[in-house]
């Protein structure tokens, strides 16, 4: 999209990653509140959102998970080469995933939020590992489907001991240090 017949300077995007229930959209919400106190807009695609749209009664296949997550990384470049940052905001268990996104968008940002698979559990405001106990779900990362942990994240928090907000500031910094941000 050109502006006055200029085109806009590409946006850059940070995929937070980690298991359901890690503590992925607290940090999301957090680093895009960060980002707007500083003027700088930012789009969040939610995983959950997505979906609703998407696939609005998803089965969790891995073909669909395959053509969510491809769809998902095709909307963020969109975005991004039109000037829009972009946090998405998804568990994306497979690596090859999260790599279409880098392999898509030239500024890219992977963060790890590391979270043991027994606190997610315990902190499961979604339900999503109790229907998955109770045989009512039956491919959630981490217990009945694989979690491919990142092999060089950019950022890896620890939400047990990192709060959202210092998490955002991680974030933030290695913005900085990647020269996506003024310093």
């Amino acid at each position: 999209m050109k502006v006055n017949g200029l085109k806009p300077e590409e946006g850059w995007a940070v995929w937070i990653t980690g298991l359901p229930s890690s503590g992925k959209s607290m940090i999301a919400r957090a680093l895009k509140k960060a980002l707007e106190h500083h003027n700088m807009p930012v789009e969040v695609l939610e995983s959950d959102e997505v979906r609703k749209v998407v696939t609005p009664n998803p089965t969790y296949t891995e073909e669909e998970r395959d053509t969510f997550y491809r769809l998902l990384a095709y909307v963020g470049e969109l975005l991004v080469r039109n000037g829009v940052n972009v946090i998405f905001d998804a568990t994306a268990n497979k690596r090859m995933y999260r790599e279409e996104a880098r392999n898509l968008i030239a500024k890219f940002l992977e963060v790890y939020v590391k979270c043991p698979l027994d606190v997610c559990v315990r902190r499961d405001a979604k339900g999503i590992y109790a229907r998955a106990l109770k045989g009512e779900a039956k491919s959630v990362p981490g217990l009945q489907t694989f979690y491919e942990e990142p092999l060089k994240p950019e950022v890896t928090l620890d939400s047990v001991s990192e709060s959202p907000e210092e998490g955002a500031q991680r974030i933030m910094d290695a913005l900085k240090s990647h020269a996506f941000l003024k310093r």
